[in-house]
């Protein structure tokens, strides 16, 4: 009999927090505030900043296990929470600001959060809210002044007493709950620990996923209230990365005058947001550039080809991935295998364009009507996952069988293939495939087709009732400026992948296609709008 000679140390986002402002004292922290001005930061005072925050919250009455609510945009404060309320032995909740009150009050609610940190510019919209936290604690981003009733984050963390030691935890304690997005129902709770964030970070930081290395800059437009900002800010303190927060200004005008001032080297956010900067990338070129070289980190809906072409035309690089906020969030990402190294350019495209293979630590399998699926490329099936940071049920709600398997496998309601290279292939949603005839049509594959049609800005393809067919996909569309193409010329276009009974019939030209509250395609809207 043999046992370990290693040493047992509890995996903690407090060594993190540390080893940030030791190692990298003179890492900066860029944010764009309401005005446009920025503000730098060092590592060295992010750390200390986060600190005065945990033992001002300690202080305050704070207990361990307690919700603290942040309702912010991303820059340093918001930072500062992501490490200053787990010091605390705290429990960091983002609220969505993109929700309506009466939402983001349940939410609050359901939560049981006590505290609220709210930036000073978003006070109209937490004045709305039904729930009520014991404070409410000010970031004065405009530099006004706070008012009475509220305490103003900069003289909370002045107050703070001296010589503050992190609370005592295990590796198990949580850190941070986001609520999903609540598409089917009310929003779920999931809750991250240390350990999970710490196995999240280092797998997703690996060379072929994020990649991240000490001579990068890394700008997220990806909110901070959304899936931990995809896990990306517990990597670059990790490594002592630069950060660039662009506040509230996330109009793609905005972000290229950011890109253009900072040069960040690393860029991550939802495709809606690509998408509409590529026309001013392209109409624009004179006006507007890309850092050389830049990389993207681009998920949360199916990023087309075509886009990753057309960003490659500008010189940047996107990598996607695909997960959800029950995994922490990261899934699968897609980067060419050993086997597939021999491809041109050129072929490579259209592997860039999956969704990519399982991180290290995720287990995923599909399964269809008939069981598992076999990695075919062809065989359709939900994806189920599990792994030490996907989540095993959810905050003070009963288990559902509907969200996870009796052998205890996430449920991730997304239908996909899988090829003999273990590359995945989202399909659709479940709730948003279209079976026509009995027959499955892939609502992802015909707007990634239709994005790459010359005319066309923005596509998303719902099933519509039909008598004879049962459903059938209908096409919103949203031209580029001065563009326009005929149903016919666009029933063509589809033509040269889909087969004949799989083209829409039907096609509506709108204005805007709106967007889910983490700025995905909304076709619970759609449907709505085009019942």
């Amino acid at each position: 009999m043999i046992s370990t000679t290693m040493q047992q140390i509890p995996l903690s986002l407090n060594h993190v927090l540390e080893r940030a402002g030791r190692l990298f004292p003179h890492v900066e922290v860029v944010s764009r505030l309401p005005d446009k001005s920025l503000a730098r930061h060092t590592f060295a005072e992010f750390a200390a900043r986060a600190r005065q925050l945990a033992a001002a919250l300690v202080a305050a009455g704070i207990r361990k296990g307690d919700r603290v609510a942040t309702l912010c945009w991303n820059h340093y404060a918001h930072l500062e929470c992501y490490f200053g309320i787990p010091a605390a032995g705290a429990v960091m909740h983002t609220l969505n600001l993109r929700l309506v009150p009466d939402e983001i009050s349940w939410i609050a609610a359901h939560a049981e959060d006590r505290f609220l940190i709210v930036d000073d510019v978003l006070l109209p919209l937490a004045a709305l809210l039904t729930h009520r936290f014991e404070r409410t604690i000010v970031v004065p981003t405009t530099r006004a002044r706070v008012a009475p009733e509220h305490t103003d984050y900069e003289a909370f963390l002045a107050g703070a007493p001296r010589g503050f030691a992190s609370a005592p935890h295990d590796e198990n304690d949580p850190v941070a709950m986001c609520y999903t997005s609540g598409t089917t129902g009310r929003p779920k709770g999931v809750v991250y620990s240390h350990r999970s964030t710490l196995l999240h970070t280092l797998v997703a930081n690996q060379p072929d996923n994020w990649g991240l290395a000490a001579g990068d800059s890394v700008l997220a437009a990806t909110p901070m209230f959304h899936a931990n900002c995809w896990g990306v800010p517990y990597g670059c303190a990790m490594m002592g990365i630069k950060m660039i927060f662009p506040g509230p200004h996330l109009h793609p005008g905005d972000l290229l005058d950011l890109f253009a001032a900072e040069q960040p080297t690393y860029a991550l956010g939802v495709p809606t947001i690509w998408l509409s900067m590529i026309q001013l990338l392209d109409s624009a070129p004179e006006r507007y550039r890309l850092p050389p070289g830049m990389r993207m980190l681009v998920g949360g809906a199916a990023v087309p080809e075509s886009l990753i072409r057309a960003y490659r035309r500008h010189g940047a690089q996107i990598k996607q991935g695909w997960g959800m906020t029950e995994m922490s969030p990261l899934g699968t990402v897609a980067y060419i295998k050993p086997e597939l190294q021999h491809l041109s350019e050129e072929e490579r495209f259209a592997w860039h364009a999956k969704a990519g293979v399982p991180a290290p630590l995720v287990d995923l399998r599909l399964v269809g009507e008939n069981g598992e699926c076999e990695w075919d490329g062809r065989t359709v099936g939900e994806i189920q996952a599990r792994g030490p940071f996907i989540t095993g049920g959810y905050h003070n709600t009963q288990s559902d069988p509907e969200r996870f398997t009796a052998d205890a496998w996430l449920r991730t309601g997304d239908v996909a293939t899988m090829d003999a290279h273990g590359y995945v292939s989202i399909t659709d949603r479940a709730k948003d495939l279209i079976k026509s005839g009995g027959e499955w049509i892939s609502s992802v594959d015909m707007e990634n087709l239709l994005m790459a049609h010359a005319a066309v800005q923005e596509a998303a393809v719902i099933a519509i009732a039909d008598e004879k067919w049962s459903e059938r996909p209908l096409a919103c569309v949203v031209f580029k400026p001065g563009k326009s193409a005929s149903p016919g010329d666009l029933r063509s276009h589809l033509a040269t992948r889909f087969a004949r009974w799989q083209l829409p019939e039907r096609f509506e030209f709108i204005d805007a296609i709106p967007r889910t509250s983490t700025g995905k395609f909304s076709k619970m809207r759609l449907r709505e709008m085009f019942r």
